[in-house]
This record gives C-alpha cells, sequence and structure tokens, in this order.
C-alpha cells in the first residue's frame, strides 16, 4: 500500500474499484428492477411474463435477494483461503456476465440457470470487492470511511441508471432486451476491473502472495481484543437484518405499490413515469446527499462528539422506519380516493436514503476496521449474508402484507425500527467498550498492541 498513486485524496484503486462495483450494481439493480414485475405479468400478453400471483412472485423475490448475499459467505471463504480477493472479484464478474446474457434467452430454464450463476457471482464479487476498499487505507487512516462513501455513491450511479435504463427497456421493449442490457453493463465493469490491475498492486492479493510476517500473523489465535471486536460484530449485523428487512420493500411491496395503486400521470407532460423509475429515486438521493451526509459525520468526529458506527446505524434504522409513515399516509389516500400520489414515495424513498447513508457504508467500513485480517473476506461475507436475511424477511413481509393489509404493514415497520433503534441507543457505550477503539484515529497503535498480545 506504500507509495500509492492517489487521485482526489484517495487511492486511484478506489476508483476502479468505483467503476467496477458500479456496473456491477448496474446490472444486478436492473435485474432486480425488472423481477416482481415479469414474474406478476401475463403470460400471455405483449410483453409476457410468467403470470405469477403476487404472493408466489413476492416469495420468490425474498428468496433470490437472501441467496444473493448469503453466498457472500462462501465466497469469502474462498477468497481468504484460496484466490485471494482480487481473483474471487474477477470469477465472480464472469459468472454474472454469463448469469445476465443467459437471463436474455426467453426460455423458464434461462431463467433458473440465470439467477442461479447470478447468484454464485454476486457471492464471489461483492464481499471480496468492499474488503479490497478497506485494503486501500492503512490502520488509522481517517479518510477510510469518506472512502467508503465515494465507493458507495459508485454503487448508487449504477443503481440510478439501472432504474432509468434497463427498467425502461423491460417495460417498453421486452423483459428478455433488459435482462440482457443488464448483461452489457457488467461485462463493462470487467472490462474496467481488468484494466485498472496496475493500481492493485498488493491488494487484495491470495494468502500464498503476502509476506511471510503477515502470513504468520495470520495464523496466529484471536487475541482478547479481536474476540471482542467480533462480538460486536455479529450484533451489529442483527442490526443490519432488521434494516434490509424494512429497506428492501422497494424492490417488492413499493414496487407494486407504485406499478398498481400510484397516480403516475405528469399531466402537462401527458407522460406516465414507469413503475421501475422509482427504483432509482433512492439512488439520485444517495449521489446527491452522500458527500453532505459523511461530511457532516466526519466534521463531528473532528470536533470530539459522539460519532460512533453504531450510533449512526441505530439513527439509519429509525430514520428509515419513519419514511414508513409517508407510506402510511399513501395508503390512507388510496383507500379514500382510490390512488395516491408519487410524492409519497419520494418522500418515502428521502428518509430511506438519509437512513442507508447513515447505517449501510458506515457498516461496510466497520467490518473492515473489526474484522481480524485472517477473517477479512469471510466475514464481509457475514456482513452480506445478514443483509441476505434481511432480503429474506423483506420478501417474507411483503408476502404477509397481502393479508394483513399495506397500511399496517407500512406503520408497523415504522413503529418497529424506531422502537429497535432505540434499543440500541440504550447499549451504546458498553458496545463501544467490546470495538476497543477500532475506530479512533489512533487505532493504528491499537492495531499494533493486538498484534503484539
Amino acid at each position: 500500500m506504500k507509495n500509492q498513486k492517489e487521485l482526489f485524496g484517495h487511492p486511484a484503486g478506489l476508483y476502479i474499484l468505483f467503476f467496477t462495483e458500479l456496473w456491477e450494481r448496474f446490472s444486478y439493480y436492473g435485474m432486480r428492477a425488472l423481477l416482481v414485475l415479469f414474474l406478476v405479468a401475463s403470460a400471455s400478453g405483449v410483453n409476457p411474463g410468467f403470470g405469477w400471483t403476487k404472493v408466489e412472485a413476492l416469495s420468490l423475490y425474498g428468496i433470490y435477494t437472501a441467496l444473493v448475499y448469503i453466498s457472500s459467505i462462501p465466497g469469502g471463504i474462498l477468497a481468504d483461503k484460496w484466490l485471494g480477493q482480487k481473483k474471487a472479484v474477477m470469477l465472480g464478474g464472469w459468472l454474472l456476465v454469463a448469469g445476465h446474457g443467459i437471463l436474455a434467452v426467453q426460455a423458464e430454464w434461462a431463467f433458473y440457470v440465470g439467477i442461479g450463476l447470478i447468484i454464485a457471482g454476486v457471492g464471489c464479487l461483492k464481499p471480496n470487492i468492499s474488503t479490497m476498499v478497506g485494503g486501500l487505507y492503512p490502520a488509522g487512516d481517517d479518510r477510510r470511511d469518506k472512502g467508503f462513501t465515494i465507493f458507495y455513491i459508485g454503487i448508487n450511479v449504477g443503481a440510478l441508471l439501472a432504474g432509468v435504463i434497463v427498467g425502461s427497456v423491460g417495460v417498453t421493449y421486452g423483459w428478455h432486451y433488459g435482462f440482457g442490457l443488464a448483461g452489457i453493463g457488467m461485462a463493462i465493469g470487467q472490462i474496467v476491473f481488468l484494466f485498472g490491475q496496475k493500481y492493485l498492486v498488493g491488494i487484495g492479493e491470495a494468502t500464498k502472495a503476502l509476506p511471510e510476517a503477515e502470513r504468520l500473523a495470520m495464523n496466529k489465535p484471536l487475541t482478547k481484543i479481536e474476540k471482542d471486536r467480533m462480538i460486536v460484530m455479529f450484533l451489529s449485523f442483527l442490526m443490519i437484518i432488521v434494516f434490509w428487512g424494512a429497506f428492501e420493500q422497494a424492490g417488492g411491496l413499493m414496487n407494486l405499490y407504485a406499478d398498481e395503486k400510484t397516480n403516475r400521470m405528469i399531466d402537462f407532460l401527458n407522460f406516465e413515469v414507469p413503475a421501475p423509475w422509482f427504483q432509482s429515486v433512492n439512488s439520485f438521493f444517495i449521489i446527491t446527499l452522500g458527500t453532505v451526509i459523511a461530511a457532516f459525520w466526519y466534521k463531528r468526529k473532528k470536533k470530539g462528539k459522539e460519532a460512533s458506527s453504531i450510533l449512526k446505524m441505530a439513527l439509519g434504522i429509525i430514520i428509515m422506519g419513519w419514511g414508513f409513515l409517508f407510506m402510511s399516509a399513501a395508503s390512507m389516500q388510496y383507500q379514500a380516493d382510490g390512488s395516491s400520489a408519487m410524492y409519497w414515495l419520494v418522500l418515502a424513498y428521502l428518509f430511506h436514503t438519509v437512513g442507508e447513508l447513515c447505517a449501510s457504508p458506515v457498516a461496510l467500513s466497520y467490518v473492515t476496521k473489526l474484522a481480524p485480517l485472517k477473517y477479512a473476506s469471510l466475514m464481509m461475507g457475514a456482513y452480506f449474508a445478514a443483509t441476505g436475511m434481511g432480503n429474506y424477511v423483506a420478501g417474507w413481509v411483503g408476502e404477509w402484507s397481502q393479508s394483513a393489509g399495506e397500511l399496517e404493514i407500512f406503520t408497523g415497520i415504522a413503529i418497529f425500527c424506531t422502537l429497535f433503534g432505540l434499543l440500541i441507543l440504550l447499549f451504546l457505550k458498553p458496545l463501544k467498550r467490546l470495538a476497543h477503539g477500532a475506530e479512533d484515529f489512533s487505532a493504528e497503535t491499537m492495531t499494533l498492541k493486538d498484534n503484539k498480545s
């Protein structure tokens, strides 16, 4: 990591990973924006789908999105024990290109083979590219959180483009054209990664390629401090499950709500906004607000005020939960008038975005601070597995809403997230003690002490 070329105050390798992940997310979120709508579309229409019921579609959505992230555990193990993060990312990229390409074939077998390859591809790529971002920064480097926010903006540029471009192509020209376009995006990401290798020298290498001193440190048993940090990290995974269990209503329940119960007409333009476009609203807000919120927390920490990752994640859950109150309002308007206004969805996504920016990129950075070196990719895989469990919970909640009622579900999510976030805040100090100063600007000193323990 010594003498790395820098660009805009960060290692140049960050921007290679930024653009690789941008196109990977373009492919993933493009497919995600179309999945439920494709599954419920009539099998005999102009743009035929599978003609499934909403319950069946939301069930598959929950299982698929859960498996996409749970596969990060074997992907992390593969990197830690054999390939290294860099080669695992490369393998994941090729699997994704193949998976999205096969989805372009209009056949049932192609659908299941395609999503199977996507699950395996994301499992190899997602945890390991995030771990590589952390590897660009030495211990105690106060740029790490900001670097992850920049990386996170890349994710959402891809998601923004996906919702608008892939969503429009899928709805207008055919679902499978949209799926194929997502595959082209992933191919571009793979090309970026291949040509950016010179900026990633020494980052994400296989264990056998590391210097002998680092290999010996990775074979040592965990210290007391490392064990405590593992405990608080696993507790943070519970927070991630709750966060994504609520947030991921975006691709399922809220996607259907936008399609069926929202008045999407812009009268003075005589234009109806396609439902998949709302999948890009969150990404738009992340791109416009990401650096602002990151700068707020950075300045707060510099002033010596409370700005721990646990605090940010707890507040993120609360703020995101409040966004569902706007969906409650939308449901009441629908019950009264037979349709609801678009601004309710936009306001909901605004609050979801602020909550996400407080919780998600911070959690990514937090894992790289707490995880022992020899378990770096595995712990990032466990983080994404927690995300996957949250996605599964989201699918289950979406199914439940079909009988419980959307107003009750939206309001219930808001109340639960608020209470859960407040509970975490009550235990903030003991949770911080378990981290043993991993987030201090002087954390490099703590790391040296750990290695001597």
